[in-house]
């Protein structure tokens, strides 16, 4: 790919912000309006990061990101789990350069851990990116569409609000201007600029959930109930996000009142709605340790309060081999420590 037939026109003095014109199609003004939105709100001046994979949605973030921002660097993550994944990243990174990016590292991860590989993948790979980032936002190239199975991935698994508000469009330091942008879109300003996304084979491996849920569930949904179901998520998410942000803001104020130390007084609690207390409780655990923290968990632990009956602890996710971390009520207190 060289400038001219991508149709990206470089300034002379560089890759600074409104020295790289794009071609005025649709595909393009849509991309680069829901970039503008997004930065005037969340980082009206400096220089953001973008994840490049590759791939079409994260190349057409990149392409408008240029233009848009003060600045872009371009961070591509090298998982090794494929065959010619360094040539991949290699080509990622001279792409980035050639739409106009100040500069494009490429940073190789070992990927491992718990969850299986695609949770191993996303803990590297955000592990790194943080490491890269020098203080500046990281912006995905999720989009619309990428929200919708996210939603449809939470309702499935029955996990709840927090889960079926989908994806924000700011969780510092992650961005992620393309929520209200369809994938369809992404791909039109890559046909448009003549750049060759990458594809990467695990996006069409039916053994991937989420492959399943974009190639099948989907599109039966949009059949059956007559078209807009993607949008449809998107717009579930969005609102319930809005009303999540207002109950965790009434929830912190409620942390706050009945903190006891490192405790929590169950008399302030006692009173407080289920949905406002749950979420306490949630904060809570998170803050002493608790990982990946279930509904389960969190009724358990609020039946120490709402139905006491002098039982023992609950044991909640976290702690070291061997260890368990335990919440308690002692003394009309709950207390959480880590037990053998």
């Amino acid at each position: 790919m060289d400038r001219s037939s991508s149709g990206v026109t470089p300034g002379e003095s560089g890759p600074v912000a409104g020295q790289v014109r794009l071609p005025e199609t649709t595909s393009v003004l849509v991309l680069r309006q829901a970039v503008r939105a997004w930065l005037a709100l969340y980082r009206p001046a400096g220089a953001v990061a973008v994840a490049l994979s590759g791939g079409a949605d994260s190349l057409a973030l990149t392409a408008a990101a240029v233009v848009e921002a003060d600045g872009v660097d371009a961070l591509i993550i090298d998982h090794g789990l494929q065959r010619g994944s360094a040539a991949v990243a290699a080509e990622a990174a001279d792409a980035a350069r050639r739409l106009g990016c100040r500069s494009a590292r490429v940073r190789r991860v070992e990927v491992d851990g718990p969850g299986g590989p695609e949770a191993a993948a996303r803990h590297a790979r955000y592990r790194a990116l943080d490491d890269l980032r020098d203080g500046m936002p990281v912006l995905f190239g999720h989009t619309l569409d990428d929200q919708a199975e996210t939603v449809l991935l939470g309702l499935g698994r029955g996990s709840g609000q927090r889960s079926l508000r989908g994806m924000a469009a700011f969780d510092d330091p992650w961005g992620r201007p393309l929520l209200g942008v369809r994938r369809e879109i992404t791909r039109q300003l890559c046909r448009d600029l003549g750049l060759r996304p990458h594809e990467d084979p695990h996006n069409s491996a039916p053994e991937f959930t989420r492959v399943r849920l974009r190639t099948e569930v989907l599109p039966l949904l949009e059949e059956v109930l007559g078209g807009g179901v993607a949008s449809a998520l998107a717009r579930t998410a969005a609102q319930l996000r809005d009303d999540g942000e207002i109950l965790d803001s009434i929830a912190d104020r409620l942390l706050s009142e009945a903190r006891d130390g490192s405790s929590l007084s169950v008399e302030i609690l006692a009173t407080a709605p289920g949905a406002i207390r749950r979420r306490v409780l949630r904060a809570w655990l998170i803050e002493g340790g608790a990982k990946a923290v279930t509904d389960k968990h969190l009724r358990a632990v609020d039946t120490l309060i709402t139905d006491w009956r002098g039982q023992g602890g609950v044991a909640v996710g976290g702690g070291m081999p061997g260890t368990r971390l335990v919440a308690r009520r002692e003394h009309g207190r709950l207390t959480l420590a880590f037990a053998r």
